[in-house]
């Protein structure tokens, strides 16, 4: 299993996830599923995948080969398309394309073959988009109103995120709201665990953004780690007895 989330806020915008993948008990892995597409100081796309670990590998290396094959060659890819709306409809594309070439095989031997994605970032001439792009390829916006998207073992980190972060939070408050979510989950679920990747990107800057790779060492999030369950404790210690009908 997987958590990602990403935020596309008022300031900037966030992306986070988590590096374990599993198949059984006795085999877990470490993979990444943050990937960056960038032009410097005209693009920075990013591409967070949970799902079918092949599958999402498959569409981002055709992603990547098919930017580098239609270079100056004046092909469509995700380093050149004109909207962040072109290029989510293009890992759409991109991943029925993988899906119908895998899919059979697969289903044949009761392999779940699908994967969602999230796909956030800023295109010279448009404001940050965000989008939620769902095994079938077709995918929503976030708007202020909704301004994050979860994709995986989203159950356990949604309720934080929920009372803290709206469009206008802060980007560094919102950063700390995603990691308290992922120390939650963790919490909960062990097919998701450490290292957690992390990026920050300022709107309007266009360039690679702040990347930060959490481990179990990181001396922060131990801190939110036991900070967190503290305030937790002390919070629920401080509340009214049930009182209970005579």
């Amino acid at each position: 299993m997987t958590y990602c989330v990403a935020m596309n806020l008022a300031s900037g915008m966030l992306f986070a996830s988590d590096s374990r993948t599993n198949a059984g008990v006795d085999h877990v892995s470490t993979f990444r599923k943050m990937q960056f597409f960038q032009q410097p100081d005209e693009r920075l796309l990013v591409m967070l995948s949970a799902g079918n670990l092949a599958t999402t590998q498959s569409v981002v290396s055709l992603l990547r080969q098919r930017a580098n094959a239609s270079s100056g060659k004046g092909e469509r890819n995700i380093l050149n398309v004109p909207s962040m709306y072109d290029a989510a409809c293009l890992v759409g594309d991109t991943l029925r394309e993988i899906v119908e070439r895998d899919g059979p095989t697969l289903s044949q031997s009761k392999i779940e073959v699908g994967c969602s994605f999230l796909l956030g970032g800023q295109i010279r001439g448009e404001a940050p988009r965000l989008f939620n792009i769902y095994p079938q390829g077709n995918f929503i916006e976030a708007t202020p109103d909704t301004p994050y998207f979860q994709i995986g073992e989203a159950k356990y980190g949604k309720p934080i995120i929920d009372r803290v972060v709206n469009y206008h939070t802060p980007v560094e408050d919102a950063a700390k709201c995603a990691l308290i979510s992922f120390d939650s989950t963790m919490k909960s679920n062990l097919s998701v665990g450490l290292p957690i990747d992390m990026l920050v990107y300022d709107k309007d800057d266009f360039g690679p953004g702040i990347h930060q790779r959490i481990t179990e060492q990181d001396p922060y999030f131990q801190q939110l780690h036991t900070g967190w369950g503290q305030a937790l404790r002390e919070a629920f210690a401080a509340l009214p007895p049930m009182r209970w009908k005579e």
